[in-house]
């Protein structure tokens, strides 16, 4: 069974760059440009990986990572924080976030560090 991994990203070209690199390495990709509850896009969706970008429309995505790790239900999904901004996350802490990518960033980066988050967490694909 394919792990699923849920995307947030008011860039439509990333998320669209997100399924073209994720789906050819059999994971399900589900992509949002805006969630009003991202506890409950997780549970409904049975995320097993939350990839978030930082800066939202209005949202800090460091605050919405934040709230997946210290939501029981939530707390044990993989959430991947990527950014332009790597400055600024640095400077204000990474909310408890598994994983970080800069924009730009290589198609291989998101790979490996999905499949790093998977393999840490003990969800990687060979267990699946």
């Amino acid at each position: 069974m394919s792990k699923k991994i849920l995307v947030l990203d008011d860039s439509e070209d990333i998320l669209e760059v997100m399924k073209d690199i994720l789906e050819p390495e059999g994971y399900e990709v589900k992509t949002m440009n805006f969630a009003d509850d991202i506890v409950k896009e997780a549970i409904d969706y049975n995320a097993d990986m939350v990839i978030l970008d930082y800066i939202l429309f209005g949202i800090n995505g460091g605050e919405l990572c934040h709230m997946l790790k210290t939501t029981p239900i939530t707390a044990h999904i993989p959430v991947i924080m990527v950014s332009a901004y790597p400055r600024v996350l640095e400077s204000l802490g990474n909310y408890g976030s598994d994983a970080f990518i800069a924009k730009p960033f290589d198609i291989r980066d998101v790979s490996d560090t999905v499949k790093s988050c998977f393999t840490k967490s003990g969800l990687d694909m060979e267990h699946a």
